[in-house]
């Protein structure tokens, strides 16, 4: 099991006002707020990236999930920490939109918790990513019907915060594409 660098993430409260700063894992260990994104990209096709996270991620390794996620660095802005991920990850950037936040709170089989506020951003890109093998086993452009379908199915073949987050993003992807179209 590959373990992270030791980085810091951002403790926040429940209106994302930051309170204090933590070793990363200390983080994931107590359980404690702090500020995460998820980036969700889509192509022209309405196909959505998925990356199946690596083997040696230190909790959910194998597991399908969003174009990419993590943590800004504190003096980081989160969008500036969305697009560092997502070519630190995936080998490319595009323009980013955010689309709505979310807490939760999982713990995982080998104690450690995420509890995040969650701010998701949505881009759009019709190239194939370049993927980095230590953060990323496989990708795949899948509609968001199939992975829909998917998740009925085999819900644990997915992230825990993908799943949670997932109908929402669903919901304001096809809303901001009806408003696309009409204008």
């Amino acid at each position: 099991m590959n373990l992270p660098e030791q980085e810091y993430v951002i403790l926040v409260d429940r209106n994302d006002q930051q309170v204090g700063t933590m070793e990363k894992m200390e983080a994931h260990r107590l359980g404690a707020l702090h500020r995460a994104f998820s980036v969700f990209v889509f192509n022209s096709n309405g196909e959505m990236l998925l990356q199946q996270r690596a083997l040696g991620k230190y909790h959910s390794p194998g597991l399908w999930t969003n174009t990419c996620c993590s943590h800004p660095r504190p003096e980081e802005k989160t969008p500036d920490a969305a697009q560092r991920r997502l070519s630190e990850e995936m080998g490319f950037v595009t323009p980013l939109e955010k689309a709505f936040s979310f807490i939760y709170k999982v713990q995982f089989e080998n104690d450690l918790f995420e509890h995040e506020l969650d701010h998701v951003f949505i881009g759009e890109y019709d190239e194939e990513p370049k993927i980095n093998p230590e953060e990323v086993a496989a990708y795949r452009w899948t509609h968001p019907d199939e992975v829909m379908q998917e998740m009925q199915d085999d819900p644990e073949l997915f992230t825990a915060w993908f799943r949670i987050c997932f109908e929402e993003m669903y919901d304001w992807y096809n809303a901001h594409l009806k408003n696309k179209k009409a204008s």
